[in-house]
């Protein structure tokens, strides 16, 4: 987040209170929002303005690799001078949880998830077609768990 952004009491402890732990039922919006003494209608408003304002990327679960369905770790060797906007064509498909910059040849690596291998391998050429750049596919051989959770 940058400096100049600032959260509101509400917003900081919706952050806080569900990075882990969201409620796994029909409406969790609604459990979040009795939990925050909210209105469901006033948590989804503040979930949109945060990531309006890219302070948020993305409200979904987190599950383990290839647990459901299949993933991978990616990368691409971009032109500094084309970084950012790659990187912006890559998280804009659906099918890519997130990315970051690396100081390597292969400087941006993203993680895909998709039903299947086939599917993921798809997405891998419609990446490829879509920046004229060729991805390489790093599959899991350790599993290690980091705790992405941050307090602000």
């Amino acid at each position: 987040m940058a400096p100049s952004q600032t959260l509101s009491r509400q917003e900081r402890e919706l952050l806080n209170r569900y990075q882990r732990d969201f409620p796994l039922q029909p409406r969790p919006y609604a459990a979040i929002a009795e939990a925050l003494g909210m209105r469901e209608d006033d948590v989804l408003t503040l979930l949109a303005g945060l990531r309006d304002r890219g302070v948020l990327g993305r409200v979904g679960a987190a599950v383990r690799p290839n647990s459901a369905g299949a993933s991978t770790l990616a990368a691409l060797a971009v032109p500094a001078t084309q970084l950012h906007a790659v990187a912006g064509q890559v998280s804009a498909m659906a099918a890519v949880n997130h990315n970051y910059a690396r100081e390597h040849e292969y400087n941006l690596w993203f993680v895909l998830t998709a039903a299947n291998d086939a599917e993921l391998d798809r997405t891998l050429a419609d990446i490829k077609a879509a920046t004229g750049l060729s991805p390489i596919k790093l599959p899991l051989e350790a599993e290690y768990h980091i705790d992405l959770g941050f307090p602000l």
